[in-house]
């Protein structure tokens, strides 16, 4: 099963910036969509972005117009840069394949947005 590791998580001020990135342990050629996730305390995982092996990309309407998301396949890797952050972005970071199917949960990044 492909693995990820995510990093690049912190504590940010309102209205900062962070890039995250997320490591597969192989291959992401063949994975058509790759997405990011977060799960806030106490509730639900949920996806905030995608992109597809064409770079076609996708986001919810909460983060749209701040986040970006990004894929080097040849790196194996997915990026997320996040822009005018805010409190309510506070959760954990999460990459993965869409649907989640032969792929592992990594770790996570946590992501605080505080003054």
């Amino acid at each position: 099963q492909v693995q990820f590791v995510e990093s690049g998580g912190g504590l940010v001020q309102p209205g900062g910036s962070l890039r995250l990135s997320c490591v597969a342990s192989g291959s992401i050629l063949s994975i058509y969509i790759m997405a990011w996730y977060r799960q806030a305390p106490g509730k639900q995982r949920e996806m905030v972005a995608s992109i597809t092996s064409q770079d076609i990309t996708s986001y919810a309407d909460s983060v749209k117009g701040r986040f970006t998301i990004s894929r080097v396949n040849a790196k194996n890797t997915v990026y997320l840069q996040m822009s005018g952050l805010k409190p309510e972005d506070t959760a954990v970071y999460y990459c993965n394949s869409f649907p989640v199917r032969g792929t592992s949960w990594g770790q996570g990044t946590q992501v605080t947005v505080s003054s």
